[in-house]
């Protein structure tokens, strides 16, 4: 068996079952192995989809274990030599992934992804390089966020992203909705960090993975991402990007993306992003203010965002002492 597909469920299984539908209008998807793992524990979800799909593995975590529990018992079990990471909110075109497989197979790349898109053909991040001490976490700031950036403009900085990939580009990581992995190079790298519950744990995995060999997205290659779906549904969440740091879905960023910055790049940074974060607080404050005043709006319009926000922030400040420490922990905030 060349390509084992692991597609983790929580309470998803319409999408599952839209995306495997899709997968199976080519033939080649019947050649790879279907490994399903569900978080949800969600009977329903099972039955139908056993029953619409007998060919698929199906594998019971017991507990809502986040992305990278749940995948690495899907690596576990599989039986491919190659192994895809595939949310259960794509659609599969043109044999998307027969022809990922086949190009990767020959390729001397141990990673592999295809451009992701909107279902109106608009293109999605796929690909992405890594900014020293990962820096761009600060970007979805409010305030800070828009100074930083204006200030990597003036610099002209490489951007930490590629929207449009070309029909071979490395990157240094790849978006956990698609990713193709080699099992030697993931015998050398190890499995993903298990003290992740969702966000950060592929670009965190993927650190390890380049040190292996290169990380390439096929540009000419695409699927459709219905970008946030199921992971929106479930934390009650209509953010669909990675800028809201308010609610429970913003905690999970602000914890999982700081916990991957002392994993890749150490205390020292992980306590420079920390205090920036802090420093927001008063800063997001002002600038709302003066906003609505310059604006002749009411001054406290929109005020129960600072406050969201710096409650996430108090809650990255108590778990700090436990993540400086290295120790292993399951950073669960969903």
């Amino acid at each position: 068996m060349q390509l084992s597909i692991i597609i983790v469920n929580y309470s998803a299984g319409k999408f599952i079952a839209d995306c495997i539908n899709s997968a199976l209008i080519f033939p080649s998807a019947r050649n790879f192995e279907w490994i399903i793992v569900d978080n949800s524990n969600n009977k329903n979800d099972r039955n139908s989809l056993l029953e619409l799909f007998p060919f698929i593995k199906w594998i019971d975590m017991g507990y809502n274990a986040g992305f990278a529990r749940a995948n690495n018992a899907g690596i576990k079990q599989s039986q491919g030599e190659i192994v895809l990471l595939l949310n259960p909110d794509t659609i599969v075109i043109d044999d998307c992934i027969n022809k990922c497989l086949q190009k990767f197979y020959v390729d001397e790349a141990i990673a592999s992804s295809v451009q992701l898109i909107n279902t109106d053909g608009s293109l999605q991040i796929t690909g992405n390089y890594f900014m020293k001490g990962g820096l761009n976490h600060l970007l979805p700031l409010p305030y800070l966020g828009k100074f930083l950036r204006n200030i990597a403009f003036a610099f002209k900085a490489k951007k930490p992203n590629v929207l449009v990939a070309s029909g071979h580009q490395k990157v240094d990581w790849i978006n956990g909705a698609f990713l193709m992995v080699k099992k030697t190079a993931i015998e050398k790298a190890g499995l993903m960090d298990e003290d992740f519950f969702l966000y950060a744990e592929e670009s965190e995995w993927c650190s390890r993975l380049k040190k292996v060999g290169d990380l390439v997205v096929y540009g000419d290659l695409r699927i459709v991402h219905l970008q946030g779906e199921v992971i929106n549904a479930a934390a009650n969440s209509s953010d669909k990007g990675y800028f809201n740091l308010y609610d429970k879905k913003g905690l999970q960023l602000i914890v999982s993306n700081n916990l991957r910055i002392r994993k890749q790049y150490g205390n020292g940074w992980y306590i420079f992003n920390l205090l920036m974060y802090i420093i927001e607080i008063p800063v997001f404050f002002i600038c709302l203010l003066l906003d609505n005043i310059f604006c002749f709006r009411n001054p406290f319009k929109d005020w129960k965002l600072p406050y969201k926000y710096s409650v996430n922030v108090f809650i990255l400040i108590r778990l700090s002492p436990l993540i400086f420490s290295g120790r292993k922990h399951f950073y669960k905030m969903l």
